[in-house]
């Protein structure tokens, strides 16, 4: 019988033949990838180049607007040369032992008007907004233009953003804080209520946890507001009345600032001095307060809505200008003592205080009326009505004793003054065909 044939040697060929095409298919896998990394590299370096030539960087000339989606220039890249000569050029301080001051919403009215007051001093200042649609943004964009040709730069963020807060302390030593920025409105709260969380308590945290691990800490300077007294009855509002009872969420939020305010001056060391505004009113003021929008109307012929209680008594401000509001302010950073914590841990007793800023005369809102008539040279059309039960408070007014001994608070603008500045500023702002009288007339203001 004959034995089968050999096929031993045919296996081990067979072998050898798919070892061999397993190497050449990995060496042609090898070849293609370095041959498919070398296109991607080349490709990604034509369009390093075409970005680089097409889309060049931002000017100096266009920094001063340098918006809050731009923020990964300031987290990944230090901020960019040119934003960080702005920021350290704006807060230098020109006068000896001047202060640098962190102004938050320097684009509001009483914002930019405090800027301008501390920059005309001497001092630096650094302004932080974020240009929201509250009211027309494009009055915010105005003041930022007046700030600008005075100098003052302003860094266009939210309070929220912790890391654009922290790079600011890092660029400039900042000494003091001059906080502004909230929500504003009582009325607008029944629409919008969580804009009110976010701005004037998670906000104002915010702010507060930064400020607290700065070494140095800054001295604090913010704005509360005369609503927390709410639904007291007791008569000048003093500082010792109770402010337990607010009639409005923005209210509410205020008198939580207060107390937040407290427990970070308690645990933390921080400075802090809150200031309570009564009415503040002027020109470049908010389009959402009475006497603003009473002007525009009455230019334009329309119904007023003037308020009286639910007892048919007339609703009374107190009603505060500018000026007057603006030297409160600095003067309670000229008397903020230093903070005495150091990278988060209280050293010893802070400073904690807090004031009204008022003009201690309230005036019904019928003669506010008058006024404008007076001033507009037109009468009104007037709508009187209930006053509709959203938080409004129907009268205050404002005990400034303590202010007045602490650092000589003084109003000096009575409203019709005021209202006389705030009309000449508006006609020329809107391009308004001017009916003053003559007799009206005032020399250009200064704020």
């Amino acid at each position: 019988m004959a034995s089968p044939p050999d096929t031993s040697k045919t296996i081990k060929l067979e072998r050898y033949n798919s070892y061999i095409r397993k190497v050449n298919s990995t060496k042609l896998l090898n070849a293609s990838s370095k041959l498919l990394f070398r296109a991607t590299l080349l490709i990604a370096l034509v369009l390093v180049f075409f970005f680089t030539f097409n889309y060049p960087p931002l000017s100096d000339s266009t920094n001063h607007h340098f918006h809050t989606h731009s923020h990964f220039l300031t987290s990944a890249f230090g901020g960019g040369g040119a934003w960080e000569r702005h920021v350290r050029h704006s807060a230098i301080p020109r006068r000896p032992n001047g202060f640098t001051v962190l102004v938050t919403g320097a684009a509001g009215f009483v914002g930019s008007h405090c800027s301008l007051a501390l920059k005309k001093r001497g001092d630096g200042v650094i302004g932080l907004d974020n240009f929201n649609s509250y009211y027309d943004p494009s009055l915010k964009r105005a003041r930022q233009a007046l700030l600008t040709q005075h100098q003052i730069f302003i860094v266009e963020g939210d309070l929220n953003d912790a890391p654009l807060l922290t790079k600011l302390f890092d660029v400039v030593p900042i000494t003091h804080i001059l906080h502004l920025a909230a929500q504003a409105g009582v009325r607008y709260a029944m629409q919008n209520p969580q804009s009110y969380i976010k701005s004037n308590i998670a906000g104002f945290v915010n702010l507060l946890e930064v400020s607290k691990a700065a070494n140095p800490q800054p001295a604090i300077v913010w704005a509360s507001s005369s609503s927390v007294y709410g639904l007291n009855t007791e008569n000048p509002f003093s500082e010792l009345h109770r402010t337990d009872q607010p009639a409005s969420l923005y209210a509410a939020t205020k008198k939580a600032g207060e107390e937040i305010a407290h427990t970070y001056n308690h645990i933390y060391g921080l400075s802090l001095t809150g200031l309570r505004f009564f009415t503040a009113y002027g020109p470049w003021g908010r389009p959402d307060m009475a006497y603003f929008f009473f002007t525009k109307d009455i230019l334009h012929g329309k119904t007023i809505d003037v308020y009286q209680t639910q007892e048919g008594k007339e609703v009374a401000r107190d009603f505060t200008y500018i000026d007057d509001i603006v030297k409160g302010c600095v003067g309670a950073l000229d008397t903020a003592e230093k903070s005495t914590g150091s990278g988060g841990k209280k050293k010893g007793p802070a400073q904690l205080r807090i004031y009204n800023l008022g003009n201690t005369s309230p005036v019904p809102v019928g003669k506010l009326v008058s006024i404008l008539e007076n001033l507009l040279s037109t009468k009104a059309k007037k709508h009187i009505i209930k006053m509709p039960r959203n938080g409004d408070v129907p009268y205050t007014h404002a005990n400034v004793t303590m202010a007045y001994k602490d650092f000589a608070y003084k109003p000096t603008t009575d409203l019709a003054t005021g209202l006389r500045k705030f009309v000449k500023w508006y006609v020329r702002y809107y391009g308004i065909q001017s009916r003053l009288k003559k007799e009206n007339e005032l020399p250009e203001d200064s704020a």
